[in-house]
């Protein structure tokens, strides 16, 4: 096993301790997470698509994830898309000056 899918298996197990308030299951469980890639490097990206285009949660959610995500030893950067929220380029930008990416990467 590869160091990337290493630090994929250990991301995968840390968001499945991040549990959406509204349902009580785990954001991966409920698969609001897609294209999850991990680089040699610990670069991670990955889509966030919350479970309505209304979710009240959304930027809670997210910030959860994007804190769980972080929280993984070998991470060194993260990229967030959030997609299918009515604010999602807000949102997006919001996660990406957290993130230290104010260009969007």
């Amino acid at each position: 096993m590869t160091d990337a899918m290493q630090l994929e298996n250990a991301i995968l197990q840390r968001l499945s301790e991040v549990i959406d308030p509204e349902t009580g299951i785990d954001v991966v469980r409920m698969r609001l997470l897609e294209d999850l890639t991990v680089s040699e490097k610990g670069e991670v990206a990955y889509t966030f698509r919350p479970s309505s285009y209304l979710c009240p949660i959304a930027v809670s959610l997210s910030m959860a994830i994007l804190n769980a995500v972080s929280e993984v030893k070998g991470v060194t950067r993260q990229k967030v898309t959030v997609v299918d929220y009515i604010q999602a380029e807000v949102l997006n930008n919001l996660l990406n000056e957290t993130l230290g990416n104010p260009d969007g990467g």
